[in-house]
Order: structure tokens, then sequence, then C-alpha cells
């Protein structure tokens, strides 16, 4: 079906599945489908900004008593973090239930700053899938885009379910072993050179560039679910190895630990929203390494 609008020259269709495609000469005038797509754009916004700001509050509500609460020391001077521990009375898979809602929790909060380009360019690609490519107010959009999102997460999901039990076998050895517990330290610093070393990677450069490429106006994307959980995994396993450095970074320093959390996900953030995506991975990389070499000189010094 075609319509038209001699006093304004708009043009609209609608196509099989009742979707009404905006024509590029009718985006000037005041058009429903328009102020559809516009109205969709300011949910979808104002949804991710709520989750943000919920999920932030959760993991300071979660971490700051834990934080409070300090670690156990350990021969070499430094602390193991209590998340590696059970709880008096807690079971076993009860710590690895409270782990994963924590890591989950703070996994949204972190990555959320950074996902939701990534879910608005995904979002255009849908619209774009259209008669002619037009863009669309598709009523599914939403729930396609919880869907990529959830098999985002699924992805972070599952590096948590494999950090707590390397993470508790770790803690065991070290407590068992005093002469490895006074290793730790250093080998977290060189944990962080590491790290650093891999944000001057062109396999850290690879990944990076999938977290923030634009997608070309011809590209279109199946408005599925297959397509979007496929999409959305694709999007968590680019990421997560982006992140892998930084996240190892967060686990062996301090995973409960706010400020660190903080400086994290602001390292990330900027890496995949700045105008130089590449140049601002190596300056971080610059300063981890730096870092790393800090916690080196810092440990010989105290054995």
């Amino acid at each position: 079906m075609r319509t038209a609008t001699g006093g304004t020259g708009t043009t609209n269709t609608t196509n099989a599945d009742g979707i009404v495609i905006l024509c590029r000469n009718c985006r000037t005038g005041a058009h429903p489908a328009w102020f559809s797509i516009g109205s969709s754009q300011r949910a979808f916004l104002g949804i991710s900004a709520m989750l943000f700001a919920a999920s932030a509050a959760l993991t300071i509500v979660w971490c700051a008593p834990m934080s409070a609460m300090g670690g156990m020391p350990m021969p070499g001077g430094w602390t193991m973090s209590m998340v590696w521990m059970r709880m008096p009375g807690q079971t076993w898979s009860g710590a690895a239930a409270s782990f994963l809602g924590m890591w989950v929790v703070m996994m949204v909060a972190m990555m959320l700053p950074s996902l939701v380009p990534m879910l608005s360019r995904y979002r255009d690609a849908v619209r774009r899938a259209g008669v002619r490519g037009e863009e669309t107010a598709d009523p599914r959009l939403g729930r396609l885009t919880a869907i990529v999102a959830v098999a985002y997460f699924c992805v972070w999901t599952a590096f948590g379910i494999a950090a707590f039990p390397l993470g508790v076998a770790m803690a065991a050895l070290v407590m068992r072993q005093p002469a490895l517990a006074r290793a730790v330290p250093v080998a977290v610093g060189v944990v962080a050179l590491i790290a650093g070393a891999i944000q001057f990677s062109a396999w850290k450069t690879r990944h990076l560039v999938c977290c923030r490429e634009t997608p070309e106006p011809c590209r279109r994307l199946p408005a599925d679910a297959v397509t979007a959980w496929r999409h959305g995994l694709r999007l968590g396993l680019h990421c997560s190895y982006c992140c892998a450095g930084l996240t190892a970074i967060l686990l062996v320093i301090g995973v409960m630990d706010l400020r660190m959390m903080a400086v994290v996900a602001s390292a990330i953030t900027v890496e995949r929203l700045a105008p130089c995506g590449a140049l601002v991975a190596r300056a971080i990389g610059a300063v981890v390494v730096g870092t790393g070499l800090f916690l080196i000189a810092r440990a010989a010094g105290l054995g």
C-alpha cells in the first residue's frame, strides 16, 4: 500500500508485515513513523540509564560491606580478598551463587556505558532491514535489543563461572604454601605487565575495532530472535577478548574494590568511545605497564 500527501510531498509505504516505511523525502516532515522511531530511541536510552543506575547502586551496596571487612593478611605483605572464601555457615554452592550474582551486576554496571552505542548501531541496522532499506518503526525492536543484551551478558556470566573456581583454587593453594604467598605481589606485577603489553598488540586492536565498528549505511540485520542472539554473543566475545587484560587486573588486584572497578570501567569505556580508540588503548597500556613495574619494585623492596 502506498499513500501520498500532496501538501508536503511525503510518501510512505506499508510492507507485508504492516510496518510503516518512512521514505527519505519525508524525514523533514511531521511523519508518525519518524516520531515513533524517535520515541523508541528515547525509551531505549531511558531504560539503559535506569539499568546502569540500578546496577551501579547494587554493586556499591554489595561490595562496600565486603571492602570494609578487608582481607586476610598473607605472607609477603598483601591481603587476600574475602570473595574467594566462604562466609561462616555458607556452602560452596552458596558462595559460588553469591559471587556470580555480584559478578553479573558488576559487569552490567561496568560494561553498559560502552554497550549502549553498540546496541544503538544494532538497532539502526535492524531498522534498515525494511523495504528498500528504509528505516522502519518496528515494534519488535525493543524485544530484539533485549535479546542482544542478554546474550552479551551471558558471555560475561560464563567468564564469571570460570573465574570463581580458579580464584578459589589459587586462594587455597597460597594459603597452604607460604612460599607461594610471598611471591604473589610479584606475580600481580607480572600480570599487570602482561595486561599492559596486550594493549599494544594487533590482537587487541582487532577486537577493539570490532567493538567500535560502525556499519555501512547499506548494512542490514534481519529482525529475528536467532540473529539477535548470535549478534549479542559475537559482541560479548569480542568485548571479553578486548577487555581480557584489564579484567585480569581487576581480578588479581581487587575484584571487590570499588575504586578499582571504577578505574577499569572508565578505561574500557574511554577506549571504546574516544575518537582515537587505538591510541587511547596504547596510552592505557603504558599506564598499566608502569603500574606493573611499580608493583614489582615494591614487592622486591618488601622481600
